[in-house]
């Protein structure tokens, strides 16, 4: 046997002693307890928050100390503190408007509408001018070598020199069938359409060379222009004017315009402007399919034309030698230009709007300043320019018989020679520059002919306005942009500025025909009349007192006009006195005669 020493006692559970039952003392003891604990833990968690919210203050305080140039941790001071400074004139290429000057009448409300407004204004100017810095292309022209004339050039040698894409866009059209041909490039410089004489109509997709479209009408062609988009386009037929799609069906048929010459499409009115052999110059609406305006200029026959890309206004010249400017809100010309002593045969007008290049049967290339209406430069040229057109960077071309030749810096400098020259096959008949690219598209009798011209085209496009890389989803949502964002016909005129303005004789002059008609002033303060106020406080003495706390507002504005017309006097008399005196101090010669 074991002894018992070494044998192992196992505890039972029932030795095991049990908790006694809990009392209704004890439980609030133990309560009390655990909220301790709960408040402990809160505070805990709440010192913890308020670390973080100290660590984050510090850190905020710390990055507002840097922005303000005070010193880092490490002891140094930021060099450049602050927004990096914009220069002036990079500020001022941005520039849309002066500062509004706040009048006295102005309401609060109206006082901090116009100030917001400027400060969105310079903001966006800011960042515009700031953006500007990061534009990666930049416009590069023709250079020559050494006592090299870069018009001795050829187009060959130059497609030879460049790289394979830019190369790919000098190509001839041998048409020579159905020449010669008009021109036109789509806004965003992808899709290049053609009109021929004999009727043929050809949709290209320049730059991947594939023919969207070519039909035959049948009939002789005048005119070609696109539309808001590449997937219509206008045809100026013998009879009437025609709208096609890209893929050449005939979409409408438009009769009231006959006998179309010359047509332009203004892009922000959705309008496109028409002049016939009639002298009739029209306008349709393509968003609505209406005509808007329809103006005999009683001028004859109409087949010079070109519009003003800043402000929609159309150029017409005729064959008296003179320049008209219209606007589809006036029956009247808004301006003549004697320009010529022949004929006008081509006007072209740049993309800012400030000059106007015309050519003549008098053999002259005339430049304008359409600020002013004056000729800033006139050159003679020995055949005369048939067609004119100028580039995004201030390129002219001028197109003489079959020789188109291009200048540059015609209205800073006298221009002694052209930059480039070109020989086609034909005469030529139209002149386009192809947009954001350096390229120039010549038709003529013997087809279409897409010259290199280095430096014509804009760098960088704007994506938002006109996009040459778009989808046709991107293309569907700026359609839908645009028709919403669309200028009405009645805006159009010659300073786009004044729209901001208030024309206060015009108002003046309608608020007197109201007054006339109606036999009283509806905006003439009315006479204070007290308010009917119960329990005795609408007796005759406290009426009277009412009335005199009211009535030197009333003498206010007629006070402030005496006062200021007491002072308009005083200053005239002044200046009077200065003149006067100013004039008997002159010795005249017969001060000699006077005793």
């Amino acid at each position: 046997m074991a002894s018992p020493g070494e044998a192992v006692v196992k505890e039972s559970h029932v030795e095991k002693k049990k908790k006694p039952p809990a009392r209704y003392w004890q439980e609030s003891q133990e309560e009390v307890k655990d909220e301790n604990k709960v408040d402990k833990g809160k505070n805990r968690a709440g010192e913890a928050a308020l670390q973080k919210k100290t660590q984050k203050a510090k850190k905020r305080k710390q990055e507002e100390h840097q922005r303000d140039g005070k010193k880092f941790r490490s002891g140094k001071s930021d060099p450049f503190p602050g927004p990096a400074p914009v220069p002036q004139d990079r500020m001022q290429k941005f520039k849309r408007k002066d500062k509004m000057k706040k009048s006295r009448g102005q309401t609060y409300k109206l006082k901090d509408i116009i100030s917001r407004t400027e400060e969105a204004s310079e903001m966006s100017q800011k960042q515009a001018a700031r953006v500007d810095l990061l534009l990666p292309e930049d416009a590069g022209f023709l250079e020559g070598d050494e006592e090299e004339d870069t018009c001795t050039i050829s187009q060959q040698d130059i497609a030879d020199a460049v790289d394979i894409t830019s190369a790919s866009k000098y190509f001839n059209l041998n048409l020579s069938q159905f020449g010669p041909y008009r021109v036109d490039y789509t806004k965003t410089g992808r899709h290049l359409l053609l009109g021929g004489r004999r009727g043929h109509v050809a949709c290209i997709d320049w730059q991947s060379k594939q023919l969207m479209c070519e039909i035959n009408v049948m009939e002789s062609v005048n005119d070609v222009k696109w539309l808001h988009s590449e997937t219509m386009y206008a045809v100026a037929q013998k009879k009437w004017l025609y709208i096609y799609d890209s893929n050449g069906i005939e979409l409408h048929c438009i009769r009231k315009f006959n006998d179309v010459l010359r047509m332009q499409f203004l892009p922000y009115h959705f309008l496109l402007a028409t002049v016939s052999a009639t002298g009739f110059l029209q306008y349709l609406d393509v968003s609505v399919g209406k005509e808007v305006a329809a103006i005999c200029t009683k001028t004859g026959r109409l087949d010079v034309m070109c519009q003003n890309p800043h402000n929609a206004i159309i150029h017409l010249g005729h064959h008296n030698g003179t320049v008209t400017l219209w606007s589809p809100n006036q029956k009247e010309a808004l301006v003549k230009m004697l320009c010529h002593q022949g004929g006008v045969r081509s006007v072209a007008v740049d993309k800012t709007g400030t000059y106007m290049v015309t050519s003549g049967m008098d053999k002259k290339l005339k430049v304008y300043d359409i600020r002013a209406f004056k000729p800033l430069k006139s050159y003679f040229l020995p055949s005369g320019a048939s067609c004119l057109s100028l580039s995004q960077r201030g390129l002219l071309s001028a197109a003489t018989g079959d020789i188109v030749q291009v200048y540059r810096d015609v209205w800073s400098t006298p221009v002694t020679k052209p930059y480039m020259a070109h020989r086609v096959r034909g005469a030529v008949w139209g002149l386009h520059f192809c947009p954001f690219e350096d390229v120039l598209g010549v038709g003529h009798g013997g087809g279409f002919t897409s010259m290199l011209v280095p430096g014509a085209g804009e760098p960088n496009f704007d994506g938002l306005d006109a996009n040459p890389y778009r989808s046709v989803k991107q293309r569907q949502e700026w359609e839908v942009k645009a028709l919403m964002e669309k200028i009405q016909p009645e805006l159009i005129s010659l300073d786009p500025t004044q729209l901001g303005q208030v024309d206060r004789a015009t108002f003046e002059q309608r608020h007197q025909d109201r007054v006339q008609a109606l036999g009283f002033d509806p905006l003439a303060k009315g006479k204070f009349i007290p308010k009917h106020k119960k329990k005795g406080r609408s007796s005759a003495g406290s009426v009277e007192k009412r009335k005199k706390q009211v009535a030197h507002e009333d003498q206010r504005d007629v006070i402030r006009k005496t006062v200021e017309d007491k002072m308009t006097i005083e200053k005239e008399r002044k200046e009077r006195k200065k003149t006067t005196a100013a004039l008997s101090n002159q010795k005249s010669a017969l001060d000699r005669f006077k005793k």
